[in-house]
């Protein structure tokens, strides 16, 4: 029995439920007494959720990640945790790695904890496949509290997403290097999570909208390895293959096509222009620096948080997606 329960049987919405639970003036003695009933006759106990909107809150919210050493990751938890405590909120880390069983067990380990609302940062915590039973234990857990996505999109009731358009970023950038003359474009990526195949198709249809051929050998896929993004690209111009651009879904790979340009005396940006993602520390420690697309980090951050209290504050209007967009940071390794 949960507060969706009541939400149903009482014919009113989860929010009005939450008022009720807070004693807030803004509920009708007439919904009010109804939402009561309703409580009574189902045996309903107040939650964790219900904790979350003001009876006796932990204060506690749990993040999990995947890898908190990922500069992006450690980034977003910097935001995340800071923010929180300009809302009087601690937080729990949790970082999960990539087994699906050992994600559970961190999502049910918050729970035990008693945590007012989870925030899940980055799409690796997601099948690609949105009906995968692999997502059920986020839904179940969503029953109970909110669930927040940074980067990453579920659908489901208490679930929300904040997310960067990574689709039309990739496709903007490709677009550009293809408006500056590009012909040969090769992109390197590094996941296949909802948020990595989403930069892929962008990549994709950049190029079918400009009639150019998507070819296998040009899309590879490689770990946040700059070495790796280096080696491959060397196979690739020592096999014949010619390429006068490289995209990239992060900052890493972007370092190691610089690597891989200056170790063959290849003019940047005249001979082979570059760009990176995420606007990361990594796109101004090169020479020359690197053009990158800024995912708005901080913004996603602190929109996620920021919703949460709404949700808190018993919100019903709280989108179930919100999207930021993406800049484009231009620096001397493009000519557009």
């Amino acid at each position: 029995m949960n507060i969706y329960d009541v939400s149903e049987k009482a014919g009113v919405s989860i929010a009005t439920v939450s008022r009720v639970l807070n004693g807030n003036s803004r509920v009708s003695e007439k919904t009010r007494n109804k939402v009561l009933k309703v409580m009574n006759e189902l045996g309903y106990t107040p939650n964790i959720f219900a904790r979350g909107l003001g009876l006796n809150t932990m204060k506690t919210i749990g993040i999990m990640c995947t890898d908190s050493s990922d500069m992006y990751i450690a980034n977003a938890i910097f935001y995340l945790q800071r923010e929180l405590r300009n809302n009087g909120y601690d937080s729990m880390l949790c970082c999960t790695g990539n087994n699906l069983s050992s994600k559970q067990q961190s999502l049910d380990l918050l729970i035990s904890k008693r945590v007012d609302g989870i925030i899940i940062v980055g799409s690796k915590f997601l099948s690609s496949n949105p009906e995968s039973d692999d997502n059920r234990y986020i839904t179940a857990a969503a029953e109970n509290l909110p669930i927040f996505l940074v980067n990453g999109h579920l659908s489901g009731r208490n679930i929300y997403s904040v997310i960067c358009n990574d689709y039309y970023a990739v496709y903007s950038v490709t677009s550009k290097m293809i408006q500056s003359g590009r012909r040969d474009i090769v992109y390197l990526y590094t996941s296949t999570s909802h948020s990595g195949l989403n930069k892929l198709m962008g990549y994709k249809d950049a190029l079918c909208a400009n009639d150019l051929e998507v070819r296998p050998n040009y899309m590879h896929l490689c770990t946040k390895n700059i070495i790796r993004a280096k080696e491959y690209l060397s196979h690739l111009h020592d096999s014949g293959a010619s390429f006068d651009a490289v995209i990239t879904s992060d900052d890493s790979l972007a370092v190691g096509a610089v690597k891989f340009a200056l170790a063959n005396h290849i003019s940047i940006p005249d001979e082979l222009s570059i760009a990176g993602y995420n606007n990361s520390i990594l796109a101004i420690c090169t020479e020359p620096e690197i053009t990158s697309v800024d995912t708005k980090l901080e913004e996603l951050c602190t929109t996620a948080v920021d919703k949460l209290m709404k949700v808190f504050a018993g919100n019903d209007t709280v989108a179930g997606q919100t999207v930021i967009p993406a800049d484009i940071v231009t620096r001397d390794t493009t000519s557009f």
